[in-house]
């Protein structure tokens, strides 16, 4: 079983693959209907409240607040808070956050613009695609709904969508269309001018279609193919999802700060190291029960954050040093080649340098009898 993260991204979709030789033929459709009226609502210069809330992108926000959220919600709901934001009479429960996206519009305006004159969806998969090894053959195209309001725990998510004329039904993998929705009244509080706000979605955005790519890319290789076949166990599933999310995060690390560590991560290795050796012991051990096994992966990547998801975190600091002490061809080849190969070759660099956080003796011994 693939242990999959919700930050929220809920994977994969409809694809195909190319025949070419080498081929990263990730393409986004952007659609900004939505944001861009209820932008115009939040102003007071026009909206329709109906008919912002039966756009495609709005219908995808609402009934994932209502998931997250675990209330149901209507069309009449999103409705009724679209009129209230727009004679600005939000009272009581306002679960799609209007009230402070409506104080934040000039700024979500802003990043629409920019969006549409700095290329967004050319520079997202710029982005990832660096991260792929060079025979990489892949080629999807997804829609990416903009919006300006949702539950406030998520700026960027992708769904799995079959749509029944606008109404969106959620399914499961192996069916429906990759579609990826931007909530820009989230985006809009990053801080900073709207260039810093530009680049921190771009991550954000770049981080779930990392995923997206990631598990299509799975899907085509034999030897990640072979990896799910034979390597059933939790403790291959942490191993999956560590180097999943670690390359995500790296990919945020590169934007932010050029791959440098703050002093309160560098604070964080030892702690999160010892966390995720304990876990390997616990996941290698018969006796450990099937519940304790999944709370243990689910805690590897709990959030948005790898501050607090000690797997994402272990992965982003493996990912890095990886590409710092053998290069990106390296780092970007462990992709093709798995778990084993990406942890192999962190345990490989603390044989060079016996400063870095090591994994422990357990582990080290399992990775090295399957790599």
């Amino acid at each position: 079983m693939r242990a999959i993260s919700i930050t929220v991204f809920l994977l994969v979709g409809c694809y195909s693959f190319a025949t070419s030789q080498s081929s990263f033929n990730v393409l986004l459709r952007l659609n900004f209907d939505s944001a861009v009226e209820t932008i115009g609502l939040y102003e007071g210069l026009s909206g329709n409240p109906q008919r912002i809330a039966e756009l495609r992108g709005s219908q995808i926000a609402m009934a994932t607040t209502s998931l997250l959220a675990q209330k149901p919600l209507t069309t009449a709901d999103l409705t009724a808070n679209l009129e209230a934001a727009k004679f600005n009479n939000i009272v009581g429960d306002d679960i799609f956050r209007m009230r402070e996206a409506r104080s934040h519009v000039a700024a979500i305006k802003a990043l629409v613009d920019q969006c549409k004159r700095h290329n967004f969806a050319q520079k997202v998969i710029s982005t990832i695609e660096q991260l792929f090894p060079d025979d990489t053959r892949l080629s999807t195209t997804m829609p990416v709904y903009f919006v300006a309001f949702g539950h406030n725990n998520i700026d960027a998510y992708v769904r799995r969508v079959v749509w029944n004329g606008d109404t969106p039904i959620f399914v499961g993998e192996g069916q429906g269309e990759l579609t990826v929705v931007v909530n820009l009244a989230k985006a809009a509080t990053y801080g900073g001018p709207v260039e810093q706000q530009f680049i921190e979605l771009l991550t954000v955005v770049a981080h779930e279609i990392f995923h997206v790519a990631f598990g299509m890319y799975q899907d085509s290789s034999p030897n990640w193919r072979r990896y799910f076949a034979q390597h059933r166990g939790y403790i291959d599933n942490l191993l999956e999802l560590t180097q999943n999310e670690g390359i995500a995060y790296y990919l945020n690390l590169i934007q932010h700060s050029q791959g440098r560590l703050s002093q309160d991560w560098v604070e964080q290795l030892p702690g999160s190291f010892a966390q995720f050796n304990s876990s390997v012991h616990e996941l290698l051990s018969p006796r450990t029960s099937h519940q304790r096994a999944e709370e243990l992966i689910r805690t590897s990547n709990l959030s948005g954050s790898h501050k607090e998801s000690y797997g994402a975190f272990i992965g982003m600091i493996v990912a890095r040093q990886i590409d710092q002490t053998y290069g990106r061809d390296v780092m970007r080849q462990t992709i093709a080649l798995g778990p084993f190969d990406f942890f192999g070759k962190y345990i490989d660099a603390t044989r060079r340098d016996t400063n870095l956080p090591a994994f422990s003796e357990e582990f080290m011994r399992y990775v090295s009898t399957m790599r």
